[in-house]
């Protein structure tokens, strides 16, 4: 017999890329098994405010395409309080739910977390396009992410190469430069600058200058917009350098857009189990894929922990970047 009859889902924080076919994985498989949907309109804003609806199999078609997220997401304040999170946890009893899905990055795990202290069985997944989330390869809307920041470096390059250009892109990723690392080594860009890693400029102007004048013709800088803003980077080379990079800051774009079929795969196994494991009655866990295998983890352990960063591809990409 199921450990619970009726489940919520939510999505909270910033919008990734596949959140929707999260949802879409959800409700269905929540279906599928007997079970009773709701919605919660706006994260835990919504919660606060008992903003939940039932959801059905028309409540979820043709979205598993759609970037963004049809229960749309919101930051909130008073849930990080006490207060806040017994009156979450009182709404959903209220209801008679019993189960608790959250989508999205780890101030959102520690939301789901904290309603889990207080007795609502929870299941988090990763939905950002960071890829900072511990216990899990990827993240919902990572590949996406990625693919958006090589598609646009595409372009930049051809216009680059036409004028004996160099470029420099930054993208998102305050604390993980993995979008900046992931993208760099798929393009080929000769430098990569990440939080994680020390850089020196002067070596990245000197290198940048003596490619140019061997007779290259563009150079591609990608810096994560937590490791330094691409304008302090391209006036830095400028002064080294007399060289004047154009700068592209791609920005919430890389959020947006119908999700790969990777993200779109990966969303529709993890809601799926997730769901899964709330009716085996498992509850404050962390759901993530590693080695193409679901796994789920304590979200204690997920929140504190920081996710290591690949160093083994980042000296790759210096390899392949001479």
């Amino acid at each position: 017999m199921s450990a619970v009859k009726r489940i919520a889902v939510l999505t909270s924080g910033g919008d990734s890329q596949g959140m929707n076919a999260a949802v879409r994985a959800v409700v269905r498989s929540a279906l599928f098994h007997g079970l009773e949907v709701f919605g919660v309109q706006r994260g835990y804003a919504g919660l606060l405010k008992d903003d939940l609806f039932p959801m059905d199999l028309r409540s979820v078609g043709d979205i598993i395409q759609r970037g963004g997220t049809i229960l749309q997401t919101a930051r909130c304040k008073e849930f990080m309080t006490l207060e806040g999170q017994q009156r979450g946890a009182e709404v959903l009893r209220s209801r008679g739910i019993d189960g608790l899905v959250v989508i999205g990055g780890e101030g959102s795990y520690q939301g789901a977390y904290k309603l889990s202290k207080l007795g609502i069985k929870t299941m988090g997944l990763p939905g950002t396009i960071d890829n900072d989330i511990p216990f899990t390869d990827f993240t919902i809307g990572f590949d996406t992410a990625v693919s958006i920041v090589v598609d646009a470096v595409n372009k930049l390059r051809d216009t680059m190469t036409s004028h004996e250009r160099a470029s420099v892109v930054e993208v998102m990723g305050r604390h993980s430069g993995d979008i900046a690392l992931y993208a760099g080594l798929a393009s080929g860009a000769e430098t990569i600058i990440v939080p994680e890693v020390p850089y020196d400029i002067d070596a990245i102007a000197a290198r940048m200058h003596d490619n140019f004048k061997a007779g290259k013709r563009h150079s591609i800088v990608i810096v994560a917009e937590g490791a330094a803003s691409g304008n302090d980077i391209a006036e830095a080379i400028t002064a080294r350098s007399g060289i004047e990079p154009r700068v592209t800051v791609l920005g919430h774009i890389q959020r947006g857009g119908s999700p790969t079929h990777n993200d779109r795969i990966l969303a529709s196994r993890l809601g799926d189990f997730a769901v899964r494991k709330l009716m085996e009655g498992d509850s404050s866990k962390g759901c993530g894929i590693v080695s193409g295998e679901l796994v789920a983890t304590d979200i204690e352990t997920v929140v504190s922990t920081k996710k290591p960063f690949n160093m083994d591809l980042y000296n790759l990409a210096l390899r392949l970047s001479q």
